[in-house]
């Protein structure tokens, strides 16, 4: 499937040169952030990573062609064009064939990634179980997908909208390593603690990419998640990230809001009870994981560039 990828050509002398290049997901210009601040954001995403020396590869698919390195056009499709579908790791496939343009969730973007040979890859917040599982069986397939693709993924953590202790669990089941970054604790996207501890702490990034180091050796194929928490000062405040939360998943159950229409819901609403405050705090998130991605991917081709 790789030669069906293709790479723009700074992506491609960056992998040839073993020089860093991170991996960024399109979901969140597409159908993260609101119009038409999420193309500036995008660019700023990429900025944040080449000032590093690193070579950022933002992923779409434009009109079926699954892209690793987006031109200034398909980054500003992407980011005003309203009819661009979402897709995860299962709809690849069918949007090739339909030649769709969309933005790539992170099953998808991790898939895409793996397959060109990049190993960081930088989100906002991963997907997980969501809360009623136990009945609906809803999961995000970011799960599975990360339990089969080699690849080191820095998030700050699960949204509050889901069933954070279950989705820790599944992490285990599925034998996705989970580090926090400078923390023993999970992170709760907009919170910087979920209250739930960790097993293993890791204090910088050369300590990441010695870890990926021996993953590949022993031959893992499973993902590495970095939990990156943002910092106290910048978080939502927890009484009104709880009460918004609370009134969120009233008018949900209200509405008859179900499957994949629930965290779209939820997190509008979020949006507005905290008076666009909860997008501010996205967009601090992303940032944050964007500039360790780069840090970890310049260790990793150091590393990697060493003498053995």
């Amino acid at each position: 499937m790789s030669s069906l990828v293709e790479q723009s050509p700074k992506v491609s002398a960056a992998l040839s040169a073993g020089a860093p290049v991170v991996a960024l997901e399109s979901t969140i210009i597409s159908h993260g952030l609101p119009r038409p601040g999420n193309l500036a954001a995008a660019r700023e995403f990429e900025a944040i990573l080449s000032d590093q020396g690193v070579t950022p590869a933002t992923i779409a698919l434009i009109d079926g062609v699954p892209k690793v390195g987006l031109t200034a056009e398909d980054l500003e499709r992407i980011a005003a064009d309203e009819s661009v579908v979402k897709i995860s790791s299962r709809d690849i496939g069918i949007a090739m064939a339909r030649k769709m343009t969309g933005g790539t969730t992170v099953a998808a973007t991790s898939v895409l990634a793996a397959r060109v040979g990049i190993r960081v890859f930088a989100t906002g917040g991963l997907g997980g179980v969501h809360r009623g599982a136990a009945e609906t069986f809803d999961e995000s397939a970011d799960l599975t997908v990360l339990s089969r693709t080699p690849i080191t993924v820095v998030s700050a953590g699960v949204k509050s909208i889901l069933d954070i202790p279950a989705t820790l669990e599944r992490l285990e089941t599925l034998s996705v390593a989970v580090v926090g970054y400078r923390t023993s604790r999970f992170p709760a996207f907009w919170l910087a603690d979920s209250g739930y501890d960790l097993d293993w702490r890791v204090d910088s990034p050369q300590e990441i990419a010695d870890i990926m180091a021996a993953r590949e050796a022993f031959g893992e194929q499973s993902a590495l998640l970095v939990a990156n928490p943002l910092a106290r000062a910048d978080q939502l405040d927890p009484e009104v990230l709880s009460g918004a939360l609370q009134a969120a998943l009233a008018a949900a159950a209200e509405s008859g809001i179900r499957g994949k229409a629930v965290s779209p819901f939820l997190l509008a609403h979020i949006q507005r009870v905290t008076g666009g405050a909860s997008v501010e705090v996205n967009l601090t998130i992303a940032r944050g994981n964007i500039r360790l991605a780069g840090q970890i991917a310049t260790s990793w081709a150091e590393r990697a560039g060493e003498p053995r």
